[in-house]
């Protein structure tokens, strides 16, 4: 997993997935239950905390209309940005595309 670019706790055999950001924050329980998630299924994206960094809140509330977290934010190639909310469908999205 990464925080705001810089490698947290890198795991050897996790599946690095350069197009997904996650915003939230570490006692939000939804967003334990999506950070617990991307560890099962060995998934390290970009980690925006929202509580400790005043720009990460700033830049989902541009991006996605809300401060609401967790929000999974899904960068497509073809230059197409996705804001998901819900921690079950970030849950199944996750399960979906690595599980």
């Amino acid at each position: 997993m990464t925080t705001s670019g810089a490698n947290a706790s890198p795991n050897a055999n996790a599946r690095r997935a350069d197009d997904l950001t996650l915003y939230y924050f570490e006692t939000c329980p939804f967003c334990v239950r999506v950070l617990r998630a991307m560890e099962l299924l060995g998934v390290e994206m970009n980690l925006r905390n929202v509580r400790e960094e005043p720009a990460h809140r700033k830049e989902l509330v541009e991006g996605g209309g809300k401060s609401t977290v967790p929000c999974l934010r899904i960068d497509s190639p073809d230059g197409e940005t996705t804001w998901m909310y819900e921690s079950a469908d970030i849950i199944k999205y996750l399960t979906d595309r690595f599980g």
